[in-house]
């Protein structure tokens, strides 16, 4: 099945035009992406719920990444792919109360996987789910996660500074959830 995605500007409004997933991933073209934060507090320290990607991923084959991101299809809101990513990819039934905005950031890059060159060039918003999560009675999406796993986020966050051997988690998104988190008391 075709994927179509809105292109944005710099902002990620909408500008009118429509490609195909393909088509801006080879051609860098601007579009959005909604990413979702499951976090927990465990014996005094904050830690985040990460996917590790199934090795038929486009990007990033068997790394651990953000708990749960995708695409926004073309006409669609950010919020409502971040609900539809996190019932997809780890079988959560959650409402838009459940989430709360923290903000969006730029991702811009040329990598090699599988022998292709990939281009993304993305607007991301960014999410974080407030419910506790059991790993054990989630349901995974087996053709876009292999598994899932609690980390501490300061220990991703060193990690990724050093090294990307294991996460390919942005940075700048880790950086948006550890402000928010500073400033949230509900943990």
């Amino acid at each position: 099945m075709m994927e179509y995605l809105d292109l944005v500007d710099e902002k990620g409004n909408p500008t009118g035009e429509i490609v195909s997933r393909n088509a801006a991933h080879r051609e860098g073209l601007l579009h959005r992406t909604a990413h979702v934060w499951i976090v927990r507090e465990c014996d005094g320290r904050t830690q985040i719920l990460l996917q590790k990607r199934s090795m038929k991923k486009e990007s990033f084959p068997g790394l651990f990444d953000t708990s749960s991101a995708g695409h926004i299809p073309s006409g669609s809101d950010p919020i409502e792919s971040a609900l539809r990513e996190l019932l997809e990819e780890l079988g959560i039934e959650t409402t838009e109360e459940q989430l709360s905005f923290v903000g969006f950031f730029r991702i811009r890059y040329e990598k090699k996987f599988h022998g292709k060159l990939f281009r993304d060039n993305e607007v991301t918003w960014v999410y974080v789910y407030h419910e506790p999560v059991e790993i054990g009675s989630l349901s995974l999406q087996k053709d876009e996660v292999e598994e899932v796993q609690w980390f501490n986020l300061d220990d991703v966050a060193e990690e990724i500074q050093v090294s990307r051997e294991r996460f390919c988690v942005p940075s700048q998104s880790l950086q948006l959830l550890k402000s928010f988190l500073k400033g949230e008391n509900t943990l």
